[in-house]
């Protein structure tokens, strides 16, 4: 399995420490959209740190990307009872569903696990005009059309909805925003480098190497409290009344057997207590967000009407 260097920093001291074992049942795990996506990092982290701390060995990632996650979704539903099989998936696909014509919804699947959460950063190049949040304020009031904003997600998912609150806070009509859609983080990091787009919202994770490189400056995070390591103030500090997060976590088919969903619950389990995952979280500065089953399900729900209100509260429904 192709590991990128990207997600393996936070746990390359432990790798050694793995070993191979061909009776584990098999596991895979699918990412409904592009390498180098914050739901790819996450996934390729959970395969990681199940085989170091001895989960289950053999985990298979792959992606299967399009439409906002919906193509992912839409294969999920239709691999009912497999209980060797989980998705990545997070604030992203639930917005999907309000803005992709494939007939396949949430409420199909079996809720697994909600894992972590991360703020989302306001980012630009090293060398962009906009020195701060207060300059970028200044330019997309005096011409939203022209400044583009780019984002990993589909419209409903975290990197839109975050650019349009943004854009409300500051007086920007969020139907005037020129926002430009890219299939995963890896896409959008392209064009934000080669100034296809002014300024990107991204999730903290997928933008973090470049950040630490000097290659892109953080003007804001959207987090309650200023991100640990990132020398940005938050949006609120900065002046825009926003505090936004991003979360993600696994779901697995529809029509489970007890035995399938108590084998994937427990080993979700597992992987949160262990000490290899907590040491990947604070690698990659996320923070556990644990909820399980039921709970998780109720979440899913109570996500999708938040989505709902928040689009028709920007004059963005669909």
């Amino acid at each position: 399995m192709h590991r990128r260097s990207l997600l393996a920093a936070p746990l390359a001291a432990l790798l050694a420490g793995g070993c191979a074992a061909d009776d584990d049942p098999e596991l895979r795990l699918m990412v409904p959209n592009a390498p180098g996506s914050g739901y790819d990092i996450t996934a390729r982290t959970i395969a990681t740190t199940m085989d170091v701390a001895a989960v289950r060995h053999g985990v298979e990632v792959f992606n299967l990307p399009g439409s906002g996650g919906m193509v992912g979704l839409r294969r999920l539903v239709y691999e009912q009872g497999n209980g060797a099989l989980m998705m990545l998936m997070g604030l992203g696909l639930v917005g999907a569903q309000h803005t992709t014509p494939i007939s396949v919804t949430l409420d199909a699947v079996t809720p697994i696990a909600r894992l972590i959460e991360e703020p989302e950063v306001v980012v630009v190049t090293s060398d962009s005009p906009l020195r701060s949040l207060d300059d970028l304020v200044r330019a997309w009031r005096a011409g939203p059309e022209g400044l583009a904003v780019g984002g990993g997600s589909s419209p409903g998912g975290p990197d839109h909805l975050a650019a349009m609150l943004m854009a409300k806070a500051a007086g920007v009509a969020p139907t005037t925003v020129r926002y430009a859609q890219h299939d995963g983080g890896g896409v959008l990091l392209a064009a934000v480098l080669s100034k296809r787009v002014a300024f990107a919202v991204s999730s903290l994770g997928e933008t973090a190497s470049q950040i630490a490189s000097g290659q892109l400056r953080v003007l804001a995070t959207t987090g309650r409290d200023r991100a640990e390591g990132v020398d940005a103030p938050t949006l609120r500090a900065a002046g825009l009344d926003v505090v936004f997060a991003n979360w993600r976590g696994l779901v697995a088919p529809p029509g489970l057997d007890a035995a399938h969903l108590a084998d994937l619950g427990t080993v979700v389990a597992r992987l949160r207590d262990s000490a290899t995952w907590q040491q990947a979280i604070a690698g990659h500065r996320w923070t556990d967000s644990w909820l399980a089953g039921d709970g998780f399900g109720a979440f899913l729900r109570e996500q999708d009407t938040r989505v709902t209100q928040i689009l028709g509260e920007l004059g963005l429904d669909t």
